[in-house]
């Protein structure tokens, strides 16, 4: 609701471990995950354009990573020292993006769907990246092909 985006809006400064506000951001990632996944389930990912920016996010994103593996992501290998500082180099050429740093859920395995074993907090445009990837490349065609039009909020574990 729009209170809620509003409180979310607001500096992080302002807030000191706030358990509401807490539970506002893993309600907003969830539901974002839960619309993601049901799109993968529906639609080719190869036509998939998950942001108005997505080619060029996509292309920045080869250049900075021309070897990751997006079908198989290691958080240790993500969040690693200097993983952290490529990450956050790239990060900031796509600051102008709406929400580009929102806390949003990615699969580690690309071939399961979204589970708390499966999943990690990854700033959104590190998310657009991988996941750009992934429909490009492939990695993500088996989702539609295994879970189908099965997919909906029940579905997916939490």
């Amino acid at each position: 609701n729009k209170n809620n985006m509003e409180v979310l809006n607001r500096p992080a400064h302002e807030f000191v471990n706030d358990s509401e506000v807490e539970k506002l951001w893993a309600v907003k990632a969830m539901d974002h995950f839960v619309i993601y996944f049901n799109i993968l389930c529906s639609v080719d990912p190869k036509l998939l354009k998950i942001c108005p920016q997505d080619e060029a996010i996509y292309r920045c994103f080869r250049q900075h990573f021309p070897d990751m593996d997006v079908k198989l992501l290691n958080e240790n290998t993500l969040k690693s020292v200097s993983a952290k500082i490529q990450w956050r180099e790239f990060c900031e050429k796509f600051k102008h993006i709406e929400d580009y740093s929102f806390g949003t859920l990615i699969r580690l395995d690309c071939t399961l769907d979204y589970s708390e074993e499966n999943t990690i907090l990854v700033p959104r445009i590190q998310f657009y990246a991988i996941e750009s990837a992934r429909n490009r490349e492939g990695c993500n065609d088996c989702i539609r092909k295994k879970y189908g039009n099965t997919a909906n909020s029940t579905n997916i574990t939490t």
